[in-house]
């Protein structure tokens, strides 16, 4: 069968690779065409275009940008037609996604929606147009299941994709020694993937290197930009910069500052104790203050429903702060508070198998 994959970013591009990986066991004749990046090239079939020309972060970004947005939904809209897949696959991302979602259910193609949009956190209601545009809804959170339920849609739930990315994950004996990364403790910086987001956060990241001289700094660098690009805030900083090595990074880290999103997970589902940060553009922080419902804003609080990692949003993201809560997860009670924590996380989150699941599901629901 010939399956429609839209990835719009880093994470999205991960998951989609499993889940294609996942469909050529299910089905020995699946064909792929996408919108995604490199982690999906490397499973075949065609890309389309690049999640990097893709993903544009907040409010106020979106539109100084949108020009570029309605010219990959144009492309998008009319490859989907060009090919007739038998499927469109749809990962995440919902602002672009549910354009085509509804796009390709007027055109009579059938519509999975891996990774669902975080409608729970704002304009809930946006459900009643999913229920009509997407045929099949899998569901990566545990909460998600009751909380469409209320809505009268039934999702299926398949576990978290990230846990069978982790689960394949065999760490580099000689990472240490080949980056040159000596015998110190590790502090990891994850700023993104995202130019916005880096931008804000990374100088933030890097002004409290001085305060810990006794520690080893790193950078998780996304492989669409260059060295060159983060030398422009590193300077002469001893600071070390790892292109497509953000496991091994979090396997060897003692502790890390994380930019809000998926990575906040990844982080704790490798025991690494972490402070999270996020700055938006001030006209899209104020918007979403006034649209977003949910207390908190990284993955790991909303899964467990409470404080586990500190938050850093906005103003509070400052070198102060963020020194001042990393100093609490480096050693002690506060350490060990948080990686307890982590345990009844990883509890909930239960076993890997998602994109094994949800290629079944797929493939069982195109056969009847």
């Amino acid at each position: 069968m010939k399956y429609y994959l839209v990835a719009g970013e880093a994470s999205g591009d991960l998951h989609g690779a499993n889940l294609m990986k996942a469909l050529k066991t299910e089905d020995s004749e699946a064909v792929f065409r996408y919108f995604g990046g490199d982690k999906m090239q490397a499973e075949g079939g065609e890309l389309v275009k690049h999640y990097a020309d893709m993903a544009f972060m907040g409010f106020t970004e979106v539109l100084l940008n949108l020009r570029t947005i309605f010219r990959n939904l144009k492309a998008c809209k009319e490859d989907i037609l060009k090919w007739k897949p038998d499927v469109l696959i749809l990962i995440d991302f919902p602002g672009f996604n549910l354009k085509i979602a509804e796009f390709a259910k007027a055109n009579g193609i059938k519509v999975c929606y891996y990774i669902s949009p975080k409608v729970w956190a704002w304009n809930q209601k946006r459900v009643l147009k999913i229920k009509r545009i997407v045929d099949h809804m899998f569901c990566i959170l545990p909460f998600e299941v009751d909380f469409y339920k209320e809505w009268g849609m039934k999702v299926d739930y398949v576990g978290n994709p990230l846990l069978d990315e982790i689960a394949q994950f065999i760490p580099d004996v000689n990472f240490r020694e080949n980056h040159q990364l000596g015998d110190e403790k590790i502090i990891a910086f994850l700023p993104g993937s995202r130019k916005q987001e880096i931008e804000r956060l990374l100088p933030v990241m890097l002004s409290i290197t001085e305060e810990y001289p006794e520690y080893t700094f790193a950078i998780a660098a996304a492989p669409t930009f260059s060295e060159a690009y983060y030398h422009q805030f590193t300077g002469d900083k001893k600071v070390k910069l790892l292109f497509n090595n953000t496991y091994n990074l979090l396997h060897h880290a003692h502790a890390a500052i994380v930019a809000s999103g998926t990575a906040t997970l990844e982080t704790a589902l490798f025991k690494v104790p972490q402070v999270v940060v996020y700055k938006g553009g001030a006209i899209s922080i104020a918007i979403a203050r006034m649209l977003v419902k949910i207390k908190f804003i990284s993955l790991v609080n909303l899964i467990v429903n409470k404080k586990i990692v500190t938050e850093l949003i906005q103003e509070d993201c400052n070198t102060q702060k963020v020194s001042k809560e990393l100093e609490i997860i480096l050693g002690g009670v506060g350490r060990s508070v948080m990686l307890k924590h982590y345990d009844e996380l990883q509890l909930l989150m239960g076993k890997p198998g998602a994109s094994a699941k949800t290629a079944k599901l797929i493939v069982e629901k195109l056969k009847s």
